[in-house]
């Protein structure tokens, strides 16, 4: 009988020699990924099928608070407002972003220098830059902006109190603090680019704009495709731009919700009005429309890709 187990036991025996101690030194990561991030998770999905204070005892309430969001008119407006958002900021990013790579992707100490300048916003505190846009647009002679409306001899404008304003502000700050990221990436899709195919397209003829569309577009697709899929997530997850610039007292989404967003409204449910499993709803499905979004992009990209 031990002659029998010993080939069983052996591979087992092997396994550990060869993996247990890279598994016991993962350990400590498995248990903070479970306890911080699993966790979190797991209950955020339990509590939103309840209804849940933070001081009472959750109460199980199934689908109700899906069905709530379905009928809630202001959840269909932020919903909106981020879609155009996104839509607005994520295009007008990539594009500018790819201009600028193209514009800057040389090697002089002036393309180096100015590559620096408009990458800083992009490692700056988001909660300094959005403090800096709100002294730009405040709404007195104070604010930048509107003094150099001044200058031109025009009347102050109420920036943060115009609701057709909101969403252009908003898309202008979230623009101008990301394209320095997505021109870093470009530029370093261009470097990737063998100089040979630009040589052997010249050689046939080829005009600066069809190597442009021939060559280089095709082959930055899997940067284009990281670039709008993390623009994506990012600008679905708009919170500190709402929330520190246009803020009311008693309103997150600034005058009349002109710039009410998703998740500046899970906080307002979930820490202003304590409907922590409403909150949690909103939560699911947004995660279930980044998801969805991000799954349809990089399924384009690899179809793009395969063309």
């Amino acid at each position: 009988m031990a002659d029998m187990a010993t080939p069983a036991a052996s591979p087992l025996r092997s396994a550990l020699r060869r993996y247990g101690t890279s598994s016991l030194m993962l350990l400590p990561f498995l248990a903070l990924f479970a306890g911080f991030l699993l966790w979190p998770l797991a209950n955020s999905l339990f509590l939103s099928f309840t209804r849940f204070d933070g001081i009472n005892p959750a109460e199980f309430t199934g689908l109700d608070n899906f069905r709530q969001l379905a009928g809630d008119a202001r959840f269909r407006h932020a919903l909106g407002n981020t879609a155009l958002y996104v839509v607005a900021s994520v295009g007008l990013g990539t594009l500018l972003s790819l201009g600028l790579a193209l514009a800057f992707n040389g090697t002089s100490w002036p393309h180096r220098i100015m590559r620096t300048l408009f990458f800083l916003p992009s490692v700056t505190s988001s909660i300094a830059l959005m403090l800096m846009w709100k002294w730009v647009l405040f709404p007195s002679d104070v604010g930048l902006a509107n003094t150099v409306v001044g200058w031109f001899g025009g009347h102050a404008v109420a920036w943060l109190a115009t609701p057709g304003l909101t969403v252009p502000i908003l898309v202008l700050m979230s623009v101008w603090g990301g394209m320095g990221y997505g021109m870093v990436l470009y530029v370093a899709g261009l470097g990737s680019i063998p100089e040979e195919y630009y040589e052997a397209a010249r050689i046939d003829g080829a005009s600066v704009w069809q190597q442009f569309r021939r060559i280089t577009l095709p082959l930055l697709r899997p940067v284009t495709t990281y670039v709008v899929v993390t623009g994506l997530i990012g600008a679905f997850q708009v919170f500190e731009a709402v929330y520190i610039v246009f803020r009311g007292t008693n309103n997150v989404g600034g005058v009349l919700d002109s710039g009410l967003m998703i998740v500046p409204y899970l906080y307002d449910q979930g820490f202003t009005h304590f409907k922590l499993g409403y909150a949690s709803a909103i939560a699911w499905v947004l995660f279930v429309i980044i998801f969805v979004l991000s799954l349809v992009n990089l399924r384009l990209g690899r179809a793009m890709k395969e063309l």
